[in-house]
């Protein structure tokens, strides 16, 4: 029952598919109760409790990024500079995060088997291609929902300036209520969390729901459990009195704070994310769009870098002085990068077999550099297709990569979870890297 004086009247028309749209349509879909299933072992301090995942949206080029190789045949003119990691170069385009980088480490041998947006994206949030047959929970799902803070009044997981479609991470197979909590502007809408009327009209608003949530259980107690509306509403009413919602907020920041990250969505989404992280929160998402660099590669990179370096180098730097980044895992990452070499309109296509991401934080090792590509070799086999080009020396498959920030965050690899038609599937396919993870060595 929904603890209001005055709520219940219109269920007694709804039907349970009417209740779930609104659900859905909503976007509270995280508000439906967790399922059950087995609990996380009681875990030790030294156990990271939240993931930070910066998604770069559409494939950034390694070659601009963290693997250039500016003395190859194929390069496009972009310098490579030092950082406070001796031995490791990055791009020129991000200065800021050079001087962050060393508390990181970069994989430079990722390989996925998908090639497409929409898989590739999938295969890379969630560790599986994807099957017709089920549809698995991205990794910040299973992060949410294997390390619960029940202190939380918001949600455990978030995905913030992601808008919608393929890119917001799902709970699959764990439910929709695993789904991530959308927020497309990050720091400026949280007044659409907060109730648009007084106290009154709120009150009688309230009073006429549960008149209409008391009509509709009124012989449907199947589906009043089914449903679960009265849960997700009293949660919702929870989440929008909490003085938690100011972790969402950014006019406390300072000036100076603000203009560290950029005057960005995603400048703002790793500023919310910071927040986020010290209220608790366990999964967070940020979208940064833009990377499908089929024409005009450099250009789109160097428009791309001047947002994702100063958020990233911010978010870093923040978290390393407020003491955060040992008990939070931050991965920068694409669903794929990108050719070695230029197409016609001096761009680059889509390459799953060699691209690079950034991965560091709550425990693991920081200071690595993973695997070698060779970008000149590359372009010697570039009429051959693209599953059948050379592996980058010491490849690092997407499954062990999900496997490893599993492992490192307390949650067990190979755990079997049951989907609801009974169909047993691990966590994850792959195997921690022994490397990254200290216990494992």
């Amino acid at each position: 029952m929904i603890h209001n004086p005055s709520f219940q009247t219109l269920m007694h028309s709804l039907t349970r598919r009417d209740v779930l749209k609104v659900v859905v349509g909503t976007g509270l879909t995280f508000l439906l109760p967790s399922l059950e299933g087995k609990a996380v072992e009681k875990r030790g301090a030294e156990r990271p409790k939240s993931l930070i995942t910066l998604w770069m949206g559409g494939g950034p080029s390694q070659l601009e990024t963290w693997d250039p190789h500016p003395q190859s045949s194929v390069a496009s003119g972009v310098r490579a500079i030092p950082t406070r990691l001796p031995g490791l170069e990055i791009a020129e385009l991000f200065p800021r995060t050079a001087e962050q980088i060393h508390h990181l480490s970069v994989i430079r041998s990722m390989v996925s088997k998908e090639g497409d947006h929409e898989r590739g994206t999938y295969y890379v949030q969630t560790g599986y291609r994807p099957d017709p047959t089920v549809v698995h929970p991205a990794m910040t799902a299973v992060i949410s929902k294997w390390l619960n803070n029940d202190e939380l009044e918001i949600p455990q997981h978030v995905a913030l300036a992601s808008g919608d479609g393929f890119v917001v991470p799902r709970g699959g197979y764990l439910g929709a209520e695993h789904d991530a909590f959308r927020i497309y502007d990050p720091g400026n809408n949280i007044h659409n969390m907060r109730p648009r009327v007084d106290d009154e009209r709120q009150s009688r608003r309230l009073e006429g729901l549960e008149v209409l949530s008391r009509q509709f259980r009124q012989g449907r107690p199947g589906q009043v459990r089914e449903t679960m509306h009265e849960q997700m509403i009293q949660r919702a009413l929870t989440m929008m009195s909490s003085d938690q919602l100011k972790a969402f907020e950014i006019d406390s920041e300072t000036e100076e704070t603000k203009k560290k990250y950029g005057d960005s969505r995603f400048g703002r989404g790793c500023l919310v994310a910071r927040r986020l992280v010290e209220q608790g929160v366990r999964a967070i998402q940020v979208t940064l769009q833009g990377f499908d660099t089929h024409a005009n590669n450099l250009e789109g990179h160097r428009s791309q870098a001047e947002i994702l370096d100063p958020a990233f180098s911010a978010l870093i730097e923040d978290l390393v002085e407020r003491d955060l980044l040992d008990s939070t895992i931050v991965l920068c990452i694409g669903e794929f990068g990108r050719t070695p070499w230029l197409n016609p309109l001096d761009g680059r296509d889509h390459w799953p077999v060699g691209f690079s991401c950034v991965v560091g934080g709550g425990g693991l090792r920081s200071g690595l550099v993973i695997g070698e590509t060779s970008p000149d070799r590359a372009f010697e086999e570039k009429e051959k297709r693209v599953t059948e080009s050379s592996p980058p020396k010491d490849p690092v498959s997407v499954p062990d990569l999900y496997a490893t920030i599993l492992t490192q965050m307390g949650v067990d690899p190979t755990e079997e979870i049951f989907t609801p038609i009974g169909r047993p599937i691990r966590l994850s396919e792959g195997s921690p890297l022994t490397r990254l993870v200290p216990n494992l060595a």
